[in-house]
């Protein structure tokens, strides 16, 4: 029969080979976090190594937030660089990339081939009207008086387009400076393609780049907007929620097409969403959204992904990081004036995934 003395020997054996098995274990997990994604495709990928996109600044603050916190999970190393959707969409036409970010459509010569890529839809966020107008902190726009100011045949800020749209305001005579992107944008892109849609009365069509009026002023990306609406009175500008918020600028409430004016949230954003249909290439459109709470100027975006890639590193790591930034970062979004894709967005995007070879 064993002593006392033995069995406590015995006992801190088995302690001290229970401690080193769960340390082991530990070091396991990590091993297995680093090497798979969050869910989806990811969670069979190797989750290491490095990639690299550029493209859209519309999502550049989300993209970056969710690459920091994917960072803390994961060895794989993500860079992104916000040159603007027609930088992003260049560079991956040239295999400069391993994946773009894009807020528009690729046409016929911004880069991609047909049948060589594939959109995955990540989030979703408003597009602001942000002005800098002293004494007028609260501002209301019909899409017809929008055109009219952007296109330049509304002058000054106490047009009557304007006061109809104000009957309480004190409107300034400030001449009003049109700030708009100097780069190929998405942002324009889903901003022309509302006033198109919105207003019979815009005449300077949509895409990436327009022909804006003579005396309008251009800035680079987003942020360069941002900076213009700052620094000059009467200026007006589009500029994405989270680059408006960030910049601490004012912006107007947009009447949606239930005739209710709506300020940009990422509530606003989410009942836009909330009634989107996908074309079979995953993308949708959920501009001029039905619905009393819709705000009006909602802007999708996308992950551009190849569909084949020669490293299989590479595919991959795509595959494990754009799963992640689709599933895993609903909190991100918010906290960033995102909204999360619907469940079912989420799903078809991570099945986009698994088609890449």
């Amino acid at each position: 029969m064993q002593s006392h003395k033995q069995r406590l020997a015995w006992l801190s054996v088995i302690l001290a080979f229970g401690v080193v098995a769960a340390a082991c274990g530990s070091d396991n997990n990590k091993d297995n976090a680093s090497s798979s994604g969050s869910g989806g495709s990811g969670s069979s990928q190797n989750c290491s190594g490095s990639i690299t996109g550029s493209g859209a600044t519309f999502p550049d603050a989300f993209y970056q937030a969710s690459i920091d916190a994917f960072g803390d999970k994961h060895d794989l190393k993500v860079t992104y660089n916000a040159v603007g959707s027609g930088t992003g969409k260049q560079d991956f036409g040239k295999g400069l990339n391993d994946f773009a970010g894009s807020d528009s459509l690729v046409k016929p010569g911004d880069g991609p081939k047909d049948g060589e890529f594939m959109y995955v839809p990540t989030t979703a966020s408003a597009i602001t009207v942000s002005y800098n107008l002293s004494g007028v902190d609260s501002l209301q726009l019909s899409p017809d008086t929008l055109a009219g100011i952007f296109q330049g045949t509304i002058k000054t800020w106490n047009d009557a387009a304007i006061k109809a749209d104000n009957p309480d305001a004190t409107l300034p005579s400030d001449k009003i400076i049109i700030a708009h992107r100097s780069d190929g944008s998405g942002t324009t892109s889903n901003f022309t393609k509302y006033l198109t849609a919105a207003s019979k009365q815009w005449t300077l069509g949509s895409g990436d780049t327009v022909k804006w009026p003579a005396d309008s002023q251009a800035g680079q990306g987003n942020p360069g907007v941002a900076q213009i609406i700052s620094g000059n009175k009467g200026a007006v500008g589009y500029v994405d929620l989270a680059d408006a918020t960030e910049a601490k600028l004012t912006f107007a409430s947009i009447k949606n097409a239930d005739g209710k004016y709506v300020k940009p949230t990422v509530d606003g954003v989410k009942a836009a969403l909330s009634g989107v249909k996908q074309a079979a290439d995953l993308t949708y459109n959920p501009l001029n959204a039905p619905g009393a709470d819709a705000y009006p100027i909602t802007a999708p975006t996308y992950i551009l992904v190849h569909t084949t890639y020669s490293d299989t590193a590479k595919a991959d790591g795509v595959k494990c990081f754009v799963s992640y930034l689709v599933q895993d970062t609903a909190d991100i979004a918010n906290q960033n004036s995102f909204s999360p894709l619907p469940d079912s967005m989420q799903q078809s995007s991570v099945a986009q995934l698994d088609k890449i070879k």
